[in-house]
């Protein structure tokens, strides 16, 4: 079965982000296939390349840039609640003539559009 994941939950401030995580490990293991994770509302969070956690915690961004190799699944932070906020790519940070961007490598920005598209053809879509 292919598969994309909605995650609303931002990188810690809930179990959400972390869960989702570990239900893309478990889809993965089991043999079906993760297409894309659709990183919404405070879930954008997890595209920040600013978030940094304490040593001795697990590093949620990196695991999910980690399976997004591994496994060629996209990475997709909705681009109105990115910018909203201020998760920027190059290509906003251009438009709007700020100095940096600061979404993390295997991310981009995306429309709803792609969501829309994924929950046509995708044979489950699950949100967190």
């Amino acid at each position: 079965m292919t598969y994309t994941l909605v995650v609303n939950g931002s990188v810690y401030g809930s179990q959400s982000a972390r869960n989702a995580y570990l239900f893309a490990c478990s889809l993965l293991e089991r043999g079906h296939r993760l297409v894309s994770v659709f990183f919404y509302q405070d879930g954008v969070h997890n595209a920040s390349s600013l978030v940094l956690p304490a040593n001795d915690e697990f590093n949620l961004p990196q695991a999910w840039q980690r399976l997004s190799k591994d496994h060629n699944v996209r990475l997709e932070s909705c681009v109105a609640a990115s910018l909203r906020r201020g998760i920027v790519d190059s290509h906003e940070a251009k438009v709007h003539q700020l100095p940096t961007s600061n979404t993390a490598e295997g991310f981009e920005l995306a429309g709803l559009g792609g969501l829309a598209e994924a929950m046509l053809i995708q044979d489950r879509v699950v949100q967190f």
